[in-house]
């Protein structure tokens, strides 16, 4: 196995959760610390106005992590890539305690060599 992708969605989150780049900043940092994964350098944050939700990337020497929220229908999308194989984390309890997401989907997909 070359690496492990995960596709995870968050649905009936907290809209108030999916503008907060604070939280969603935290979510990449226990992902950091928890699998571990080595940042190439800082991520970024993308706010948009008013009542929008939030996009970010952080390249990782293991491949990368992005992140897209939709305030408006209470959903938070995940993916994760790892050029190595990683143990599962639990996304779906860190989303319903972090962000009150109401149901959880993962995928978790073995990229071949």
């Amino acid at each position: 196995m070359a690496g492990v992708e995960w596709l995870v969605e968050g649905f009936g989150c907290s809209p108030a959760s999916l503008r907060d780049v604070v939280k969603l900043h935290a979510l990449l940092d226990a992902l950091i610390h928890e699998l571990p994964l080595h940042p190439v350098g800082q991520p970024m944050w993308h706010k948009f106005d008013g009542e929008g939700g939030v996009t970010g990337l952080c390249l990782l020497a293991e491949s990368h992590f992005a992140c897209h929220t939709f305030p408006e229908t209470g959903t938070l999308c995940l993916n994760l890539f790892c050029c190595k194989p990683r143990p599962d984390w639990d996304f779906a309890a860190y989303l319903q305690q972090e962000f009150s997401a109401a149901s959880v989907q993962v995928r978790r997909i073995e990229r071949p060599t």
